[in-house]
């Protein structure tokens, strides 16, 4: 079966492995924001050519600094809060009307190929939060 493909295609075929499906966002950016704690850290990443997903060809994408719609903010640090953790990179998908499609949270996930003073910034509030703590 190809992708993208509509869920009345699955059959019992993928039956005997995990798997995540997600909805085909009709996307014009991606975005990966880096929650330190409170402190937010958005970057758009532009890829050129039409690409499902970006981290298929990084030469292919442009990275640049986004203002976080205070909505998406109180939501990633209400995540951040419910699943007890410090830090996470979170994906959206972006599309033509602005909205920002919350695709996953990796506690792990990777920032340093975003924009140089992004990656300052996000190397900064780590440092500081292993210095000083996250406040109780």
């Amino acid at each position: 079966m190809g992708a993208p493909g509509r869920a009345d295609e699955l059959d019992n075929s993928v039956a005997l492995c995990p798997h995540l499906f997600q909805a085909c966002v009709p996307k014009v950016a991606d975005i990966r924001l880096a929650a330190v704690g409170g402190d937010l850290f958005a970057t758009r990443i532009d890829t050129d050519g039409d690409h499902l997903d970006w981290r298929q060809d990084q030469r292919l994408i442009t990275c640049s600094p986004i203002t976080v719609p205070p909505a998406v903010g109180a939501a990633v640090r209400s995540y951040l809060h419910a699943f007890g953790l410090t830090f996470g990179a979170f994906d959206f998908a972006l599309d033509g009307e602005g909205r920002w499609w919350f695709l996953e949270c990796n506690p792990n996930g990777q920032w340093a190929f975003v924009d140089d003073n992004t990656t300052r910034a996000i190397a900064s509030a780590l440092a500081d939060t292993l210095q000083k703590g996250t406040p109780a």
